[in-house]
């Protein structure tokens, strides 16, 4: 389920980020290889990450508690959610979980960026359409 960007976007995570999301992925994963394939899937893209001090991470790109804009390149379809841990996921109120394949899908990723990702629905086409945090 990694994403097969159709730019190859970079993709970076603040170490604040990462710290705390690879301690979650680790806690409920039995083992590197077990587990649900959406937390193996956040596990590589970790993995990948470029990692980066929060006030070095720019504002258009894709953070825990970013509230983003995501269009379906194929259906045309546009989305807005916030991205938060799972314990604030709330689908009403447009809170995506990370732990959800388009929320591990988009982590990292910058305002214009398209990627490909695979879903439990099949493989969609993506463009962040916008990305902002909150002010502190």
């Amino acid at each position: 389920m990694n994403a097969s960007s159709l730019t190859t976007p970079a993709l970076r995570v603040s170490t604040v980020d990462h710290q705390r999301l690879t301690l979650m992925v680790k806690a409920a994963l039995p083992s590197p290889n077990k587990g649900p394939e959406t937390l193996r899937s956040l596990q590589r893209e970790l993995e990948r990450a470029e990692v980066v001090a929060p006030e070095l991470l720019p504002a258009n790109v894709v953070a825990m508690g970013s509230r983003v804009e995501i269009e379906d390149l194929e259906s045309g379809e546009i989305d807005t959610y916030t991205l938060v841990y799972p314990d604030q996921a709330d689908a009403a109120q447009g809170r995506l979980s990370i732990f959800a394949p388009i929320g591990t899908a988009i982590l990292g990723f910058a305002e214009g960026d398209t990627f490909a990702w695979k879903t439990p629905g099949g493989t969609r086409k993506l463009r962040i359409r916008s990305a902002g945090r909150p002010q502190a």
